[in-house]
């Protein structure tokens, strides 16, 4: 058996091209245009590229985008007052903080202090509590897009078992709640748990986000499951020349691919539904601030 590409590069296009017609629509209908304002202290490499791309791909999709740039010393205070001006600016729809943030400030905090309605990365708790309890709710972008990768695979989850590996609060404990909102069984795994591979050798799901380059092995997987691979891990490539590394998963892509039934690459495959789905949550965001109808994005 060869499994099934999820492609994410494709699928994230195509939802990009979604969110950009509906933004198109709502400002010739009402002239109001979704505008997401992303904060970033510091300047971690990492959080430089991620914050480059999130306002290049907003501005694609023809929405407004804020860039604000703080020093690495920025007080608590000073970022909290910034908060607190974008809660209430009209023409902002969704706030980011890129994490992670420099480590005298407290992340939890400041995450709470975002209005929950314009939290378009889903962590405020009010959001996380919504979503647990099955309420409408702004979802985690990562566990929005792997809901939307699943949804190519399943048109009904119901009754379909589901491993989760990992169980951080931005992907790991969100997946299980959405899962278990589809109507799954659903197992959460993690560091600590002693028989992962013969939990995922009894799942129709296995979602993997542990941060472990290869953990899941061909043998773990039930035939014709679907994986979904979370991780992106930078390891050595000395095939490549000195010095140089290549971009992996959680998964042993090449021979669990050769028994599963869908299988999602790394890279190529959730990496890119994560920033689209920032722009589907700033979107929906926006929509809810001015009660225009909630767009359907993929089917889901």
């Amino acid at each position: 058996m060869t499994a099934q590409i999820i492609d994410g590069k494709a699928l994230a296009a195509d939802l990009r091209s979604s969110v950009k017609d509906v933004v198109a629509q709502i400002k010739a209908e009402h002239g109001v245009i979704p505008g997401l304002a992303v904060v970033l202290v510091g300047n971690d490499p990492a959080s430089e590229v991620y914050v480059r791309s999130k306002g290049k791909q907003t501005v694609e999709a023809g929405m407004n985008s804020f860039e604000y740039r703080l020093s690495e010393d920025t007080s608590e205070e000073e970022l909290l007052n910034l908060i607190t001006r974008l809660n209430s600016d009209p023409e902002v729809h969704g706030i980011l903080v890129q994490l992670p943030l420099p480590a005298h400030l407290d992340s939890k905090l400041v995450i709470n202090a975002i209005d929950p309605h314009k939290d378009v990365d889903g962590f405020h708790t009010t959001n996380v509590g919504m979503v647990g309890t099955g309420q409408d709710a702004i979802v985690p972008c990562t566990p929005r897009g792997c809901m939307m990768m699943l949804a190519q695979i399943y048109p009904d989850l119901r009754g379909k078992t589901a491993l989760v590996i990992g169980h951080s609060n931005i992907v790991g404990k969100p997946m299980g709640r959405l899962l278990l909102n589809a109507d799954c069984t659903v197992i959460v795994a993690h560091k600590s748990s002693t028989n992962i591979p013969e939990l995922a050798r009894m799942a129709d799901i296995v979602v993997v986000a542990a941060g472990v380059p290869g953990l899941v092995k061909a043998e773990w997987i039930k035939p014709g499951a679907t994986v979904i691979d979370v991780g992106i891990n930078r390891i050595p490539a000395p095939e490549r020349g000195e010095g140089k590394t290549r971009l992996v998963g959680d998964v042993c892509f090449d021979e669990v691919s050769e028994v599963a039934g869908a299988i999602t690459p790394v890279p190529g495959g959730v990496g890119p539904m994560t920033i689209a789905c920032l722009l589907a949550n700033t979107l929906s965001a926006c929509c809810h601030l001015h009660s225009f109808p909630e767009p359907t994005l993929l089917g889901v």
